[in-house]
């Protein structure tokens, strides 16, 4: 059997059972949404998808000729950007993880709840313009590129490396998708997930972050999911765990990686049924929360361990936002570093006002494997020794920091075109990219700095 309609090719259902693919196709009809294309030969996928570019399909898991599984790695291969829903006659968890980890979308299992199926394809489909819309923005991300700059107002960023991030934020904001959002420590994942509910559709609601590494076995499903009243010793009153404190909101678990397996299948469930039981009460509490997740590890090594289940972590990783460490932004490093001399400098109640020279372009040269947080620190401490009016490399020597003058740091010997380079991108940074004041120091005009951007790609 098949089927494709005249116009809105969305969807490509596929399975050998011609009444389920009627069926699938009446309900999709009579909820309003686009007739899908059907299908019952798996044979015939490829010539299809190579005509149609469907952006969802529907696979049944289990099909003569080719399975569902191998039509799966097909499509992946040649159009990656299209979500695949595997559908299963039975929950078999091992398969649906096979399936996610061989780029499925999602799954479902038979009997197919209509409403359900509904909820799927509208995300594969968000999913599917999200990826695609990113993808026209392949080329380098400006700030100027950003619909809402003031929601980023708090995360101090001049690097293209963060107009990347601000725009995936922007561009998943909207969606009520899963994120988890990666990076080394202290990077700033919890302020990207802060701006991230901003831009939501839940901002009037509440933003509740957790420290994962912060709860043992057994506060979790206390904290959690809360409690009834004499649910234990203790429990002289009713408490709201996380989850309902959060509702209508967003769940910003950090440090995901760190909680331990035995209670992932808990977080799961909730997150899959959105429902929760408080300790002590048989009633049904329905709660309706977004996930924001954060880790600094490699969760796909966990899962290979064995440490962390992939079906939770699918369910949490709808959409990925990875946070380059600080020694990939380097532009951002002395906007950072002015930024915490202006705050610690009035906590210390000190009239530092500048960095030196001398500092700044160490600064810039070294790699801070504590990221920002290690930035700040160094400013801090810095502050406290500094007795000019601004802050030099002397006053951060003295701390036994890893920052070193630039000789120090590099000893090749440089042309002199990579000299110009150098200094030019120097003068930038601590001029904030001020072009004309740039052109004051380096003694030329504002034509020569602008050509000399151009030249060496600054």
């Amino acid at each position: 059997m098949e089927s494709i309609p005249d116009s809105d090719l969305q969807v490509l259902v596929v399975d050998d059972d011609s009444g389920l693919l009627l069926s699938i196709k009446a309900s999709m009809v009579s909820m309003g949404m686009p007739e899908p294309a059907i299908l019952s030969d798996s044979r015939l996928i490829p010539d299809l998808m190579r005509k149609y570019h469907f952006p969802v399909v529907l696979l049944d898991l289990m099909m003569p000729h080719i399975s569902g599984m191998e039509a799966l790695q097909q499509i992946k291969k040649e159009f990656p950007e299209t979500a695949c829903v595997i559908v299963t006659a039975v929950d078999d968890t091992s398969s649906t993880v096979e399936a996610m980890r061989k780029g499925a979308y999602d799954y479902l299992v038979k009997p197919l709840n209509i409403e359900q199926l509904a909820i799927v394809i509208n995300r594969a489909m968000e999913r599917y313009n999200l990826k695609f819309g990113l993808s026209l923005y392949e080329r380098k991300q400006l700030f100027s590129d950003l619909n809402n700059p003031k929601a980023f107002k708090e995360i101090i960023a001049e690097d293209e490396a963060m107009a990347l991030v601000f725009r995936q934020v922007e561009a998943v904001a909207a969606t009520d998708y899963s994120v988890v959002i990666t990076g080394e420590s202290g990077t700033g994942k919890e302020m990207v997930a802060r701006a991230l509910h901003r831009l939501s559709n839940r901002n009037k609601a509440p933003f509740l972050a957790v420290n994962m590494a912060a709860f043992s076995k057994a506060l979790f499903e206390d904290e959690f999911f809360g409690h009834s009243k004499g649910a234990y010793t203790d429990a002289l009153i009713e408490k709201k765990g996380f989850f309902e404190q959060a509702d209508g909101g967003t769940l910003f678990l950090d440090e995901i990686a760190e909680l331990d397996f035995s209670l992932q299948s808990k977080l799961l469930r909730v997150i899959e049924e959105q429902e929760l039981y408080r300790l002590g009460s048989t009633k049904i509490r329905n709660v309706n929360v977004r996930m924001l997740s954060a880790t600094n590890r490699d969760i796909n090594e966990d899962i290979k361990k064995g440490n962390f289940r992939a079906d939770l972590f699918y369910r949490l990783n709808m959409y990925n936002i990875k946070i380059p460490p600080l020694r990939d932004r380097k532009k951002d490093i002395i906007p950072l570093s002015q930024y915490f001399l202006k705050i610690y400098a009035e906590k210390n109640n000190k009239e530092i006002s500048s960095i030196a020279e001398d500092l700044a372009e160490p600064l810039v040269g070294y790699k801070f494997p504590g990221n920002v947080r290690e930035l700040e620190n160094i400013i801090a401490g810095a502050v406290l020794l500094e007795k000019s009016d601004a802050l030099t490399l002397s006053s951060v020597g003295s701390l036994g920091s890893d920052v070193k003058p630039l000789k120090q740091i590099n000893n090749k010997i440089l042309t002199l075109a990579e000299l110009e380079k150098k200094h030019i991108g120097h003068v930038l940074n601590i001029t904030s990219g001020n072009r004309t004041e740039a052109a004051r120091i380096l003694g030329v005009n504002i034509t020569t700095v602008y050509r000399k951007i151009e030249k060496y790609g600054l």
